[in-house]
């Protein structure tokens, strides 16, 4: 009888292109599945990347390749290789759940991870004492077509004055911008959504490019207005770092989304290739946001972003398009280095830092005191300043808001139902879209304008009721004791640092 040959049965005959196909990536993959629900294969030998196993960049076409490679003559079929998909599936689903990050990640023992998004898997790895480039990944990472990758980071002394030179604001607004772009890198807190604010000429649109291009560069860094829930879960699931850009009006689900994304959004999606399964998507993203007038920011969204407001640029420094990349581009490594360092500083002493009162973005919040401590800045205060003027901003863009403000303002406290309420305020002659239409959601409106009214000294108190038989709820609206006026601001510092051309620096220091 003829000898049985490898990839022979005991007739002779090969087994089937489903079983090769399975049995050739068994031998170059491990097979994990992501606690999305997600199946990805990752290479035994080679960069610690995440693979689909479906899609263009998945699997399924290099395992169609290297069949035809392996049997001149025979090409694998749709129905072989969708047979082998599902088996690598089941053995995906065999495994318990692992973390599958996006441009950023914690390894198990707390360092911060960000991947570099090249071709051999590098990444740069961050701890309370340094960083360094590592060839291969500690912590399992996905890409999307939405990523590009980012430039190696380089030892310069001068990385931050650089990219200081490149932009028009004060010294307060670019050390708030630093403290968020070190804060971005960090993966399991909120980040405040960057909101560039200024009139045109400011180059609102530029700067919030570059701010993205150094966190987690794209192709498409900058995105239109998503239309809707599912368009915006799919830039989400692409990118850990996004811009909307040329903001004007916020509608309700798109501010409620982004509130979600600044904390943490979970999105019930259908599972892939399924009719009755369903995953769980978190996303918790770094936004940043161009808009001429933050008064286009809802309440809730308003008391989630850093305001950085760019001043106009004068006709004998404004650059083109295109001298403003290349420089950007050129300066990009050593901007890079000097923010992991101001990263690795603050992660040394963050454990240490304690607030004396908590504000709303908390996390964030500990990561500016951190930087303070370290730097000798004094971000921290400058960003609670600035979120108090964004609640007044976004107070006088809310028609709703301003008439309860009115009316408190004249009648010192008011108490009624939310009825009353609507029916004491007066009715503008066009009704605005998010003007409430009855009592239930005017109560709601309320609610949710709490925190802005509490902000220009208006306190909302529903906890009481009426004393006829039917108990309605009633709110107080009381102004606030009247605090002292904080000391004036100082004076401007200069927009733009002193700082060496292009290759004239000083020396970089030496590596430890």
């Amino acid at each position: 009888m003829p000898a049985r040959g490898p990839h022979t049965d005991g007739d002779g005959k090969p087994p089937p292109a489903a079983a090769r196909i399975v049995a050739m990536a068994r031998e170059q993959y491990r097979f994990v599945m992501s606690t999305d629900g997600r199946p990805y294969a990752v290479a035994l030998d080679g960069p610690n990347i995440a693979l689909p196993l479906r899609g263009r960049a998945g699997v399924r076409q290099r395992l169609a390749r290297q069949f035809a490679d392996a049997y001149p003559g025979e090409v694998a079929s749709q129905s072989a290789l969708a047979d082998a998909m599902t088996v690598l599936e089941g053995i995906a689903e065999d495994t318990d759940p692992v973390p599958v990050n996006l441009r950023v990640g914690r390894d198990p023992a707390g360092a911060i991870v960000v991947d570099l998004g090249s071709a051999d898997g590098r990444a740069v790895v961050v701890t309370g004492t340094g960083w360094k480039i590592v060839d291969r990944a500690p912590v399992l990472f996905r890409r999307s077509g939405a990523m590009a990758p980012m430039p190696e980071p380089v030892v310069d002394g001068d990385g931050l004055a650089k990219l200081h030179a490149l932009l028009n604001m004060d010294t307060s607004a670019f050390r708030q911008l630093v403290g968020w772009l070190v804060a971005a890198w960090i993966p399991d807190i909120p980040h405040p959504a960057l909101v560039c604010k200024g009139e045109q000429g400011t180059g609102k649109s530029k700067a919030a490019q570059m701010f993205i291009n150094l966190v987690d560069p794209s192709p498409a860094a900058k995105r239109s207005q998503p239309r809707d829930e599912k368009a915006w879960s799919r830039q989400a699931f692409s990118s850990w770092a996004l811009c909307l850009d040329n903001i004007s009006t916020i509608p309700p689900w798109l501010s409620d989304t982004l509130c979600k994304a600044v904390t943490g959004d979970g999105v019930v999606d259908r599972a892939l290739y399924t009719d009755d399964d369903v995953v769980v998507l978190t996303f918790k993203r770094v936004l940043a946001m161009t808009t001429i007038d933050a008064g286009a920011l809802a309440g809730d969204l308003a008391e989630r972003v850093l305001l950085l407001d760019l001043q106009l640029i004068d006709s004998t420094r404004r650059r083109s398009e295109e001298e403003l990349d290349a420089t950007f581009e050129a300066v990009r490594p050593a901007v890079l280095g000097a923010l992991f360092d101001v990263l690795a500083c603050a992660l040394a002493v963050l454990p240490t830092v304690r607030l004396e009162s908590m504000p709303r973005m908390a996390d964030f919040s500990r990561v500016l005191a951190a930087v303070d401590q370290t730097q000798e800045w004094n971000t921290l205060d400058d960003y609670l300043a600035t979120s108090a003027n964004v609640a007044t901003d976004a107070m006088e863009g809310d028609p709703f808001a301003m008439a309860i403000a009115a009316l408190v303002e004249q009648a010192g406290t008011w108490q009624g139902t939310a009825g009353q309420l609507l029916e004491a305020l007066p009715t503008p002659l066009v009704r605005p879209p998010n003007w409430p239409k009855d009592a239930t959601r005017a109560s709601g409106r309320v609610k949710r304008l709490a925190p802005l009214l509490r902000s220009i000294g208006i306190t909302v108190d529903d906890t009481q009721r009426s004393r006829d038989r039917h108990r309605h709820r009633l709110l107080t609206l009381s102004r606030a004791p009247a605090e002292e006026e904080s000391a004036s601001a100082p004076e401007q510092a200069s927009l733009w640092p002193e700082v060496a051309p292009i290759g004239e620096g000083r020396t970089p220091p030496e590596q430890p």
